[in-house]
Order: structure tokens, then C-alpha cells, then sequence
């Protein structure tokens, strides 16, 4: 199924379909409507040096998409679940703070501001919800278009991602192909990687400068298939866990045009000889891996890289889940706003 198909198309990948479709133009406006606060968060980064972000779920893969991009600008940037900083604080003494929560609502979100008493004055927000408890606790880069309705995490993604884009155009780096890539998108077949997987019982994603967005991916896919689908880092899949590999794990991989592009390539190619059938996103402008199935992308880097592959990756984690789940899209033990701890 496709998702230009709409006959006996789940209810919730309908709604997902409708957030899509909207997201690129929504990240777009939010990018450009963030650039005051944003210039206000560069400030307090260029002061502290030191940056904390905050979140859960969809939102805390966001933040360690961005880890990397913020430590090259000499920011020690560290990103932990927020239900992680209510039980094991890290200090926030001296640090600028970025809670995200795309509706503003989340269970730990209300706890940690009743119990930080306002957090600090280099604390800052990322939402969807302009009047949410989040974005009346704290000044907050609001992005376009309100609150995301589908379950899974894909428009709300694509924004925060635009989001982050503004701050680090305020603290210097070049926006345009990040914005380029937001606008034209790239449409490698996805067919191929998903036939590739067509057999396989769970999932692991993994990356390395991209493992953020491998991990937002990996909490997509089993939301959506509801199969054990998640991400390891690409060192962290080394040391032991590729014991579970062989043929009903599927391995999907992420490389871009970085440093770290030859052990993504490495990782491949140990996959594949372990029994795994192995799906690369690639944007490193590198020979593909031999055996492996490829989704090629033009070469790129941080955030043009996410911003290029992430709807295509969106799209193939969608059509992962409908091939194998009658309902998806429509969960069956969460909710949307996870209200409890």
C-alpha cells in the first residue's frame, strides 16, 4: 500500500497523511516566525555554553538529532529524557534549557515546571501550542499550524527540527540548504526497502551523527506496527547486541556526508553478513554498500541531511506499519498527550 492509496486506508494514517501534507510549509513559516526568540536562545548560548534539552518520546529524538549540531558550535549540549531529569538530575545551574513538548502538556512537562518552580531564566520552550502549560511557563518558539492530531510523531517532528534550524542560523550557520531540502524534497523509492523487510519480526535503527534521527524513526515504527522496533547507536550496536542479528531483524541505517559516514558503511556491511537484511539512508555521497538496499540521496550534512531524508524515512516507516497492522495509526495502549507517569 502507498500512500496515495486511500481505499480501506486506516482512519489514522489518513489523519497522518493530512500532517504530511502540510509539514514542509509548516516548518518553512515556523523557521522564519522563530527568528526573534531564536536570537534570544543564540544569546543565552553564546553566554552559558552549556545547554540542556529536555523532552519525551518524539520530542527527546529531536534533541539528540541536535546534540551534534549544537556541540560544534562549542556548546556543551547534553539531551535526556525529561522523565530521566525528574528522577536523576542533571543541574541546571548555569545552563540554558530547551523543554520540548509538542503539546505542552505531557505528564512529566507539568511536573518538572511545579517542582523546578519556573526553572530559570535560560529557560526556554518548543511547542505546537501556543496556549499550552508549557508555553505560559516559559517563553516558547511556537511552530505554524497548532497542535499536531495524529498519533504518530511526523508533522510535529518536521517543525521542531525547523525550529532548531533558527536557532542555529542565529548562532551562525547557513539555513539555505537545510530550507532547500525542507522545500524540494527528494523522493527515492522506498519499494525496494521495504520488500527488503518484508519478512522481518523487529527492527533496528541506528546511526551515528544521525542517530537522533534513527532513534525518532525506530519510536515510529513500532507505534505504528506495534513490533519491537528501536534504535542503538551505531558504536552501542557493536558491543553485543549484534548477537540478535539474522534474518527476521532488519537493520536501517542512516549516513550523511560527515566524519562518521565510513563506520555507518562499516555497520552495513557487518549487518548484512550477520544474516540482517540491511536498509541505508544515504546522503553521503559515498559509493553505495554492496548487498545492502540503498536509498540515495543527494550529499549532505546536519540538518539538510534530516531534513531530506526525514520525510522519506516518514513515509517508509507508514508503509511498514500498513502492510502489517489493519488499524494503524490508531493506538491501542497510549494516547496521543500522555498524561500519567
Amino acid at each position: 500500500m502507498t500512500m496515495s492509496d486511500t481505499t480501506n486506508r486506516p482512519a489514522g494514517l489518513i489523519a497522518i497523511d493530512r500532517e504530511m501534507a502540510r509539514q514542509a510549509a509548516d516548518a518553512v513559516a515556523s523557521f522564519h516566525s522563530a527568528k526573534a526568540l531564536a536570537a534570544r536562545i543564540a544569546t543565552s548560548l553564546k553566554s552559558t555554553r552549556k545547554l540542556l534539552l529536555l523532552g519525551m518520546g518524539g520530542s527527546h529524538a529531536v534533541g539528540r538529532s541536535l546534540e551534534p549540531l549544537y556541540r560544534a558550535h562549542g556548546i556543551d549540549a547534553v539531551a535526556l529524557p525529561l522523565s530521566e531529569q525528574l528522577g536523576q538530575p542533571l543541574s541546571i545551574d548555569g545552563k540554558t534549557i530547551l523543554v520540548t513538548s509538542q503539546s505542552g502538556e505531557s505528564a512529566e512537562v507539568l511536573r518538572w515546571f511545579a517542582e523546578t518552580d519556573g526553572a530559570t531564566a535560560d529557560t526556554f520552550g518548543l511547542t505546537l501550542e501556543g496556549s499550552s502549560s508549557l508555553a505560559r511557563s516559559v517563553p516558547c518558539l511556537v511552530g505554524a499550524g497548532g497542535t499536531e492530531k495524529a498519533f504518530a510523531a511526523t508533522r510535529s517532528l518536521t517543525i521542531s527540527y525547523a525550529l532548531h534550524l533558527s536557532i542555529l542560523a542565529a548562532l551562525g550557520d547557513d539555513a539555505s540548504a537545510a530550507l532547500v531540502a525542507i522545500e524540494a524534497p527528494q523522493a527515492p523509492e522506498t519499494a525496494p526497502a521495504l520488500a527488503a523487510l518484508a519478512g522481518v519480526r523487529s527492527v533496528v535503527t541506528s546511526g551515528r551523527q544521525l542517530q537522533g534521527l534513527a532513534e525518532a524513526i525506530g519510536l515510529g515504527l513500532t507505534e505504528l506496527s506495534r513490533l519491537p522496533c528501536f534504535s542503538l547507536e551505531g558504536g552501542q550496536l557493536r558491543h553485543g547486541p549484534m548477537e540478535m542479528l539474522g534474518p527476521s531483524v532488519g537493520v536501517v541505517l542512516f549516513r550523511a556526508a560527515d566524519a562518521t559516514a565510513g563506520l555507518v558503511a562499516a555497520m552495513a556491511v557487518s549487518a548484512a553478513e550477520a544474516g540482517s537484511p540491511v536498509v541505508v539512508f544515504d546522503a553521503s555521497g559515498d559509493a553505495p554498500v554492496p548487498g545492502v538496499t540503498t536509498l540515495t540521496f543527494e550529499p549532505a550534512f546536519g540538518m539538510a541531511a534530516i531534513f531530506a531524508m526525514l520525510p522519506v524515512a516518514q513515509s517508509f516507516m507508514i508503509a511498514f506499519a500498513a502492510a502489517r497492522v489493519a488499524d494503524a495509526g490508531t493506538p491501542v495502549r497510549s494516547t496521543k498527550i500522555t498524561r500519567s507517569e
